[in-house]
């Protein structure tokens, strides 16, 4: 990972800031002005740059407004945090509210400064991440009869700033659908902004969405900008709209109506210069019968409707897609890529992939680590795709002193229990789990990651929520209970790694 750059002329400042990044594994390095981060970074090209910036605003040599505005134009996606005295605030909000990821008023309490830097790095991850799917995503997209329609109406809309609705089951790749609309629209240049409606809990999601004022609420100690200014200029990706609580639907059709707001807690109408891209894996005429959806937002979004097909009506693409997604899983993990035969490309063909692409995805991760040699065999495939009969297969025959084979899983449970592919206790077909958990540390550590602790803690907490959630039939309490936590941990756990 890049360094955190903190910029500050006061000693005391910096060596604070340092030990306790260091102590959370962050690394750091330090500047007395804004002129020396201008020459690291003329002398870096952005290539060595930060991975965020945390700047004092009165300096000798400079001021760190400044220094934001013409780092902005160097990295427009770097993640900024102001560090100001109360008594520059008021003057300074309306100054960077542009461009700053956040402020850190002094004086500041230590643990709460690390919570928001580390925020501002995962922010800063994901965008990586993002860039990264944005550049592959014609690729992985796919050629089969049925994305046609998708391919042609992304070319249709490239001159557009029209609203649109994309409607498709979950893990099918909607946003990479709105990723692409975004990419090829006249706002490429601008900022690219998604925000799962389902995943944030409602009593915080108003002030996700429309940002808050200070003292608009206890612990809002500062201003902070909304998803709406956040993606200014740019597109707002709302996924899983069909969720989003019934108060809030009126906030959002006035936006769409008159393109103004009101933060949380703030008595002047922000403008919002937006185009906004939704999505839902739900039925939305069902859902304005039942009256929880308003159907005069639901006339405003379903301006251009997209449908993506799931993976099962694009048969075709599975090989494409595999092949694709094992070259991806070995450059990740620094190892050659393998190679699948005929036999098993037909079984996965053959299968329903409940969980889409998602699905298909992380199966081609797990081949990677799992199977035992470089050309991937029907018998390497992980149970959950053996484990379903297709048409004329013999059932799969038990191996000698394995586990009895699982019982069916409930159609209506089927895409979360196989969201992540599940490795079962004494099959003779795979690795032990300690073992196959071994394989994918030496295989993280030969390629020279340093976040091996964080990607498998990580992937190892979803398996075990998503499983305690399919044994539960998604009732998140009964699953805390199960997994001896807490129902807030659970919920938070849901909401820092993306299983909603």
């Amino acid at each position: 990972m890049k360094p955190i750059w903190i910029v500050d002329d006061d000693q005391s400042i910096r060596f604070v800031l340092e030990k306790a990044l260091l102590r959370e594994d962050l690394p750091t390095r330090s500047f007395t002005n804004p002129r020396e981060v201008l020459q690291a970074l003329e002398h870096d090209g952005g290539e060595g740059g930060p991975q965020v910036l945390v700047s004092d605003i009165r300096m000798p040599g400079g001021s760190g407004l400044d220094l934001l505005t013409k780092v902005k134009e160097k990295l427009p996606g770097l993640p900024v945090i102001i560090m100001t005295a109360f008594s520059d605030l008021d003057s300074a909000v309306s100054a960077f509210q542009g461009g700053a990821f956040e402020y850190l008023p002094k004086p500041f309490d230590l643990p709460k400064a690390v919570e928001l830097i580390r925020r501002a790095v995962e922010e800063s991850q994901r965008e990586e991440v993002a860039e990264e799917r944005m550049a592959a995503a014609p690729e992985m997209l796919g050629q089969a009869p049925a994305m046609q329609d998708v391919f042609r109406a992304i070319g249709r809309l490239s001159q557009s700033n029209v609203t649109v609705m994309i409607t498709g089951e979950s893990g099918s790749g909607k946003e990479l659908v709105a990723r692409a609309l975004h990419k090829h629209s006249p706002r490429a240049n601008g900022p690219f902004v998604a925000i799962n409606t389902a995943a944030i809990p409602k009593d915080l999601l108003e002030s996700e969405l429309f940002g808050h004022e200070r003292g608009a609420f206890t612990g809002a100690q500062t201003m902070r900008r909304g998803r709406f200014e956040q993606a200014e200029g740019g597109t707002l990706f709302l996924d899983e709209i069909g969720d989003m609580p019934f108060d809030l639907q009126t906030r959002l059709l006035r936006v769409l109506s008159d393109g103004h707001f009101y933060r949380v807690g703030g008595h002047n109408a922000v403008k919002a210069n937006v185009r906004v891209i939704a999505a839902t894996h739900q039925d939305l005429e069902q859902r304005v019968k039942e009256g929880v959806f308003r159907e005069d937002l639901f006339h405003r979004l379903n301006v251009i409707r997209l449908r993506l097909p799931a993976l099962r009506e694009r048969r075709e693409d599975v090989a494409m897609l595999t092949r694709h997604f094992l070259q991806q899983s070995a450059r990740q993990l620094g190892v050659e890529p393998k190679r699948i035969s005929d036999a098993a490309l037909s079984r996965l063909m053959a299968f329903g992939f409940p969980g889409n692409v998602r699905q298909l995805e992380n199966i081609c991760h797990w081949l990677t680590v799992m199977a035992p040699a470089q050309v991937i065999e029907a018998k390497d495939l992980p149970p959950e795709v053996l484990d379903v009969p297709t048409l004329g297969a013999e059932p799969r025959p038990e191996a000698a002193g394995s586990a009895p084979a699982a019982s069916p899983v409930p159609a209506a449970e089927a895409p979360l229990a196989q969201a992540l592919p599940v490795l079962q206790q004494g099959s003779t077909e795979a690795l032990g789990w300690e073992q196959g958990l071994e394989a994918e540390a030496q295989a993280l550590l030969a390629a020279g990651r340093h976040d091996v602790w964080d990607a498998l803690t990580r992937r190892f907490e979803s398996k075990l929520i998503l499983t305690a959630l399919a044994s539960t039939r998604g009732r998140r309490i009964e699953a805390a209970h199960k997994l001896g936590i807490g129902r807030n941990t659970i919920t938070r756990k849901i909401q820092e790694l993306g299983l909603e």
